[in-house]
């Protein structure tokens, strides 16, 4: 009898190691599994926070390209404007002031977008408020053109 028991004890000994084991190994297993996790969500932060950012830069390069429009365009208002002055006509001065008016808007709408940028707005948005502005901007020299066209 004492040797069943023995063997008893024995059995119990092994099946305790091999779940303590089994254990141990799935313990190993979870934690593992966690840091992939977590590394990969980092990462997918991480790549998501740079494209970001390059969509950004892209943005103020356009923003940039947009300004340095604008101030050669109002240059040219400017120009015009003497003329205008000149010329005496209330005709022309009012299409002038028409489009003095569509260059303000331009200026706005180029504020809009760059605003948008600044306050992390969607790329969408940012997208959308950088053509409205080049629009804008397209409008104003047209309405340029046909006041020069008027001389």
């Amino acid at each position: 009898m004492l040797y069943g028991d023995d063997k008893m004890k024995r059995s119990r000994l092994n099946l305790f190691k091999t779940t303590s084991m089994t254990i141990s190994v799935l313990g190993v297993i979870m934690i593992v599994a966690t840091i992939v996790v977590f590394a990969y969500l980092g990462f997918l932060a991480l790549s998501s926070t740079i494209s970001s950012d390059v969509g950004t830069g892209s943005a103020y390069d356009q923003v940039a390209v947009l300004k340095s429009d604008y101030n050669s365009l109002s240059t040219e208002y400017s120009n015009v404007k003497i003329s205008v002055n000149n010329a005496g006509s209330q005709d022309l001065s009012r299409a002038y002031a028409n489009a003095e008016l569509e260059l303000v808007k331009a200026q706005s709408a180029i504020t809009d977008a760059e605003s948008a940028i600044s306050s992390g707005k969607s790329n969408e948005e940012i997208k959308n408020r950088i053509e409205i502005a080049k629009k804008q901007l397209e409008v104003a020299k047209a309405s340029l053109s046909s006041v020069r066209a008027m001389f």
